[in-house]
């Protein structure tokens, strides 16, 4: 289960960003198809903008309102996040990528533009990013290397989602439990798999007792309703969603092969170890773990498959890395040809099987409940994650001083109504705190942290 542990290591973390001619080109290519089916309203990445593309397909809202809400639920993501979590990583996410293209998409006017502003963003990335990353490691205070102080925190807190979805569906006894079964697998594989990261199968067992909880709930609950409306059943009765439904999914079959190509696109970009699907993920693969990223991602998908089968079928537009499913099968694939053909596979199973798939979650309502703890859970692990790995980074890069600008900045955040998402904030604080610190170093007035 440890993955290779050579390549895009500790150092690439340092240099970071230095993608490889047919890299930069997958990047471009992707970034052009996705802004592509954007413009479609075939897919988006932010799961908020979704449900209103329902809206937008019928007529009811326009083009440019519609890109304007996917503009306002992006943004702080993309620059919050997305950006600071490359810049530290070294390894590109789907928030700086595919929410960006999103926007492009549903804003521009004719189908041939929308590729073209994908591809821009794509190359902004590929090549604005990578010298900014350099720019900044030649500061006087190096932020992005004190942000990889993140990774640690992250990596372990991110563990915890199991036991706080369990805890929060299934009550404190299941949750302590739970937590007892994650802490003695993580010593346990700390010490006999020392290669391996601790996490991996402590998170694996937490989401395999979270789904055995839901569905032998849903069993009993099943047999006792049978057994007590045997009679009054009415086992033909009409679904009023499933007209809906069947329309969405109709129109989603009939892009099968645009869908097949981004699913290829997708799966490309994760076998080439450039990027990382989630926060913890990013940092796996920046150490060449690439069995425990594909892991992470595939506990992961459990949480939002729900939500993008549902939100899919109600709005008649996918998700534009679909189940996230493409993400774990790439990074463990030898080769981009491999790569494509499985994302091509993945994505048109995901897409026929659609509609069975709304039809078992609406049989089992505490499985599709666990998801919701789990997304729930998720947030909450990361968001604290990520602020002490923030906080972290500020220290190593300012000690006190570092503390102060960047706890204040994201206390100010909070006090004004978080102009900044919450998730965001941390990060996007250490990268204005240090240039904040290296403005004072220029003056005088700051002498940066040693080692």
């Amino acid at each position: 289960m440890g993955g290779p542990t050579e390549g895009r290591g500790p150092v690439a973390l340092a240099a970071g960003l230095d993608l490889s001619l047919s890299q930069q080109l997958t990047v471009i290519a992707l970034c052009a198809l996705t802004a592509f089916v954007s413009h479609l309203a075939l897919a988006v990445f932010n799961d908020g903008v979704r449900p209103f593309l329902l809206d937008f397909v019928q007529g009811r809202s326009t083009r440019p309102a519609t890109a304007a809400v996917s503009f306002g639920l992006s943004a702080g993501f993309v620059f919050g996040l997305g950006a600071p979590m490359a810049l530290a990583s070294g390894v590109l996410n789907p928030w700086l990528l595919f929410l960006p293209t999103d926007v492009l998409g549903l804003l521009a006017p004719r189908k041939w533009l929308a590729p073209l502003l994908g591809a821009a963003w794509g190359a902004v990335v590929v090549f604005g990013l990578g010298g900014a990353n350099r720019l900044a490691h030649d500061l006087p205070v190096d932020f992005l290397t004190a942000m990889q102080e993140m990774s640690t925190p992250i990596l372990y807190l991110f563990t915890l989602f199991p036991v706080l979805a369990v805890t929060r569906q299934f009550g404190r006894l299941r949750g302590g439990l739970v937590g007892l079964v994650e802490l003695a697998l993580v010593v346990l594989t700390s010490k006999l798999w020392p290669d391996m990261f601790a996490g991996a199968l402590a998170m694996a067992v937490g989401v395999l007792l979270l789904i055995g909880f839901a569905v032998a709930r849903d069993v009993r609950e099943r047999r006792t309703a049978r057994a007590a409306a045997s009679s009054a059943a009415v086992p033909g009765a009409d679904d009023p969603m499933a007209s809906l439904f069947g329309a969405s999914a109709a129109r989603l079959r009939r892009h099968l092969p645009l869908f097949m190509l981004l699913g290829a696109g997708i799966c490309v970009l994760a076998q080439l170890k450039v990027f990382g699907g989630g926060e913890a993920t990013s940092f796996l693969i920046a150490k060449g773990q690439y069995a425990e990223a594909a892991q992470v991602d595939f506990y992961r998908m459990f949480g939002f498959l729900p939500l993008i089968a549902t939100t899919a079928l109600a709005s008649g537009a996918y998700g534009i890395v679909g189940f996230t499913l493409a993400y774990p099968v790439g990074y463990l694939l030898p080769n981009p040809l491999l790569a494509a053909v499985a994302g091509a596979a993945v994505f048109a199973v995901e897409v026929l099987a659609l509609s069975a798939i709304g039809r078992v979650l609406g049989r089992l309502p505490s499985l599709r409940d666990s998801s919701e703890h789990l997304r729930a859970a998720i947030g909450e692990a990361l968001g604290l994650a990520i602020l002490f790995g923030s906080l972290l980074a500020a220290n190593r890069m300012g000690g006190g001083l570092g503390i102060l600008l960047c706890g204040g900045l994201y206390l100010l955040n909070e006090a004004t109504g978080r102009p900044v998402v919450r998730m965001a904030a941390a990060p996007a604080a250490v990268i204005v705190g240090g240039v904040v610190l290296n403005c004072l170093y220029w003056l005088g007035l700051f002498t940066p942290v040693k080692g």
